[in-house]
């Protein structure tokens, strides 16, 4: 039998010991390393873990009215959810005393703030899973309740909501903001200055994969947008909407437009439409209802563009108001294959002056007036005028109407002629009420204003600075066609329809057959059309309302009263004192 012989023990202990330091040293280095040199990147990954970046939704700017009034505004709601897989009892205090609400009550709480039944919520909150909506958008106050019952498997995701306190109210002014992003109008044209900058916040969230309160950092700040001021008067506008909805419906036309402009500024008070659409549901209304047609939208103008024809025969010194014109019943236009234009009713050779052909709206009539100045000549002044180009305000889908070139008219005897009552043109509402604005201006044509501008500060608004405009026509030919206008109220069989006691009221009726785009035949229903100005001895306002494809009047009669009605509102409205002076009194006939 073989024995081992026992080793030194003081010589083991040493061995272990010193095993020992090592591992100590090893683990000391891995400790270093990984608390102090490590430390950075190990803390980095573990946060990314934890951590949670959420955009932070930059307010959106308002759209105010001239005096100030909020046409559009945004406000934050809340989407309201949970994690099922969290859902437990709420510890809370109660007198001093930690006391734990079972999740029933919670939910009973919840469900009373939501206006939801308890079982409603309950069927939401439990589960395994690690989301579950509650319920969407709801309103900053509840908000509020909720985040005060410090449930802390709730989460809040803020969505900024666009509303349009005043409804319809400016409302294919205004535009909207669909959830897709799709903007329209002021939203859309002013997007850069409404929108601001998001900002975004982080905060990490603990091993049950709840958010840390304390833990919330904002790592950029959302910066506000600016504020957009409107010319518009929303009381003037609700008025002039509620008068052209109930004569888009009692006319049955397709749609109809009242502008209201400041004659001295080129300001837009009023920019109504019927159909309008509320731009807090815009999908109520079709596509083409939703436009701006007052930007967007052409249309022959017929005879109301008979005072451009008149003013520039004046202007070139061709003519007067008392100019002696034969107005038979037919004209035939010369080199045109037998292309004949008749009045809107046959009658005799009537002896007119120029101020008669225009009361009388004479189609007949204005082609002698108007043939006496080359058809060159009157193409600049209706370029002076803007026909053919869109507007300074360049509105979102803003059409330019139709002014044919110069070659086409040198080759179209029949579009040189039938221009001078309006025909084989088009024009959009806003350049048909500025071409009267530049007649009340003394002759000069301004640039349309829309917006004041862009502030951060609602205080901080100023009128938009009215600029030089184009001298179209001189200041002694712009009062003669007022006086013409001036007689087409007193005299004219429709043009009466729009007069108002105790003020000098200019106007012209216009009567547009539409052109079918198939056949290219012009027939009704009509572009029906009243445009005026007032008071003739001191022009302030241009009101200018058309209605398209009138079913049940006809003739520009149809809207008469509804720009009588308009008119009234805004001398009215803006305090303008009666007319003292006489009228021009001039002759119709000779």
């Amino acid at each position: 039998m073989t024995y081992l012989t026992p080793g030194d023990p003081s010589k083991r202990l040493k061995q272990v010991i010193a095993a020992i330091m090592i591992l100590v040293v090893v683990f000391a280095i891995r400790l270093i390393d990984l608390q102090i040199i490590q430390a950075d990147a190990i803390n980095a990954k573990s946060y990314e873990k934890r951590a949670v970046v959420r955009t932070v939704p930059a307010v959106r700017g308002e759209i105010l009215d001239v005096n100030g009034k909020v046409l559009a505004k945004t406000i934050l709601r809340y989407d309201i959810n949970a994690a099922p897989s969290k859902v437990g009892p709420v510890t809370r205090k109660v007198s001093g005393q930690a006391v734990s609400i079972p999740v029933e009550q919670v939910a009973a709480e919840v469900a009373a703030i939501l206006e939801l039944t308890t079982e409603e919520v309950m069927q939401k909150i439990i589960g395994t899973g690690e989301y579950a909506q509650i319920k969407k958008r709801v309103n900053a106050a509840q908000y509020r309740k909720l985040v005060a019952l410090n449930i802390p498997w709730l989460y809040y995701d803020p969505v900024a909501e666009r509303v349009y306190p005043n409804g319809a109210v400016a409302g294919n002014i205004l535009g909207f903001i669909t959830q897709s992003g799709l903007m329209e109008g002021i939203e859309q044209e002013y997007n850069k200055c409404l929108a601001g900058v998001d900002g975004e916040e982080s905060f990490e969230k603990g091993k049950d994969g709840i958010k840390i309160p304390s833990s919330v950092v904002t790592t950029k700040q959302a910066v506000p947008g600016k504020n957009v001021r409107l010319t518009i008067d929303s009381d003037l506008q609700y008025f002039a909407q509620q008068v052209m909805a109930s004569t888009v419906s009692y006319l049955r036309a397709d749609w109809g437009t009242a502008t209201i402009i400041e004659v001295k500024t080129g300001r837009i008070l009023a920019a109504a439409e019927a159909p309008s659409v509320d731009p807090n549901d815009p999908g109520k209304l079709s596509a083409d209802d939703r436009r701006a047609r007052i930007f967007q939208a052409a249309f022959e103008p017929g005879s109301t563009l008979k005072t451009i024809t008149a003013a520039t025969v004046i202007d070139t010194g061709m003519g007067s108001p008392n100019l002696k014109v034969y107005a038979p019943s037919g004209f035939t236009i010369p080199n045109s294959n037998g292309y004949r234009v008749t009045d809107s009713h046959a009658h005799g050779l009537e002896k007119l002056t120029m101020t008669g052909v225009l009361a009388e709206s004479s189609n007949t009539g204005i082609l002698n007036v108007g043939k006496v100045v080359d058809w060159k000549t009157r193409y600049d002044y209706l370029e002076k005028f803007g026909l053919g180009k869109r507007t300074a305000i360049n509105f979102p889908g803003e059409g330019s109407g139709l002014l044919n070139s110069k070659d086409t008219w040198a080759n179209d005897g029949v579009k040189r002629y039938v221009s001078m009552f309006g025909q084989g043109v088009s024009v959009t509402p806003i350049q048909s009420a500025m071409m009267y604005q530049a007649i009340g201006n003394g002759g000069v044509r301004l640039n349309p204003i829309l917006v004041d501008g862009c502030e951060a500060d609602i205080n901080n608004f100023k009128n938009a600075e009215v600029k030089l405009g184009v001298q179209v026509i001189s200041k002694g030919t712009a009062a003669q066609t007022l006086s013409m206008l001036e007689r087409v109220v007193e005299a004219g069989p429709i043009g009466r329809y729009g007069a108002i006691p105790g003020y000098r009221i200019g106007a012209k009726t216009g009567t547009a057959q539409i052109r079918d785009e198939n056949t290219g035949k012009y027939a009704g229903p009509y572009a029906i059309s009243y445009f005026g100005v007032a008071p003739i001895d001191d022009p302030q306002y241009v009101v200018a309302v058309t209605a398209f494809k009138s079913r049940t009047v006809g003739s520009s009669l149809g809207v008469a009263k509804p720009f009588k009605r308009i008119m009234q509102q805004v001398l009215r409205a803006y305090r303008v004192p009666p007319s003292t002076t006489k009228t021009s009194d001039l002759p119709l006939n000779w």
